[in-house]
């Protein structure tokens, strides 16, 4: 396993984290939930990425369940807050209210004193964004947080909380987690040079997008029994790439993955660590030989002439348009 800082911080951080959305808690029974925390482990991942929301905030409990017992000193944990939690109006977004009670649920589930990351999990445009700041500066004072980021925030919403923390002298913002994937790259453009600009490192989710890059989707042809795409809670999401003329261009990849002996999977992993804005990339795993196979993008190089392959053979369906980054109009 490689390491790269996450942001301009001094936290290192595993170039491939572990994260348990659409997985613990729902997907996956809490066994093999376990036996895929154990071999990220034992493949030397140190960073786990979770979130109050998912699955209920049993996905918390059941990744404080299986990282029992291991040096907490070792471990980077992350989790999220935003999404409602429970049915009252202020179980949800970035309130002061909301904020310190979400984190005390998240460290009670994950039996920990302290996360190592606390992510707003998207903007709230119903919260004055220096009451979320101060609350994010007053965690870290108080010691149950010690790095803040976001999720899925525009560089003008990432560029505005840096400057309230400038001004009012609250902890900078260290990371952001977009989506992001060979096949959607909305982040490039504006997100990715604010962030190198002002030391905000990626922590991207869904590097395989929702799977399709892995080559297991083809066109014309009923997705595989038991994949991303025939599940409820998955199948929204993988939607948006579930087209034909996407599929067929990710078909033409298989070549480029075999003239450099890495798996289909490994090529897309790899691909998003060779941005250098990229602290780290998540994966998602169902079966330990996942975790395994998935690891092994780690130190990837891909010349130059493999990436402009590659963006040769995906052409015009790479999604580019950096409005595709939203927050709801108003909380959930």
């Amino acid at each position: 396993m490689e390491f790269r800082h996450l942001g301009r911080s001094g936290l290192m951080v595993s170039e491939i984290s572990y994260g348990n959305w659409l997985t613990h808690g729902s997907q996956v029974e809490e066994d093999a939930a376990k036996k895929c925390v154990k071999a990220a482990l034992d493949e030397g991942i140190t960073t786990f990425d979770t979130a109050d929301v998912y699955a209920g905030t049993k996905a918390e409990e059941v990744l404080g369940r299986a990282l029992n017992g291991v040096r907490r000193e070792s471990l980077e944990i992350f989790t999220k807050v935003y999404w409602p939690t429970g049915p009252g109006r202020n179980d949800r977004g970035l309130s002061r209210k909301h904020i310190t009670e979400s984190i005390n649920g998240s460290l009670r589930r994950l039996q920990t004193d302290y996360v190592d990351l606390y992510q707003a999990h998207r903007f709230d445009v119903e919260t004055p964004l220096e009451e979320t700041l101060k609350t994010f500066d007053d965690l870290v004072r108080q010691g149950k947080v010690l790095y803040i980021g976001v999720s899925e925030w525009t560089a003008d919403q990432i560029a505005q909380a840096l400057k309230i923390a400038d001004e009012m002298g609250f902890d900078r913002l260290v990371s952001n987690q977009p989506q992001y994937s060979m096949l959607w790259r909305v982040i490039e453009s504006e997100v990715v040079p604010l962030s190198e600009k002002e030391g905000v490192g990626q922590i991207v989710w869904s590097p395989i997008g929702q799977g399709v890059l892995t080559g297991k989707y083809v066109p014309g042809q009923q997705p595989p029994e038991g994949s991303r795409a025939t599940d409820k809670s998955g199948s929204a999401m993988i939607s948006r790439f579930m087209k034909d003329d996407v599929l067929a261009r990710v078909q033409e990849l298989k070549p480029v993955a075999a003239d450099l002996g890495v798996s289909m999977a490994q090529l897309a992993i790899a691909w998003v660590l060779q941005n250098p804005n990229v602290s780290s990339a998540i994966i998602g795993a169902s079966r330990p030989e996942q975790v395994r196979d998935n690891v092994k993008a780690a130190g990837v190089k891909l010349e130059d002439g493999v990436l402009q392959r590659i963006d040769e053979i995906l052409g015009d369906v790479v999604e580019r348009d950096p409005s595709k980054t939203v927050s709801p109009r108003s909380r959930p």
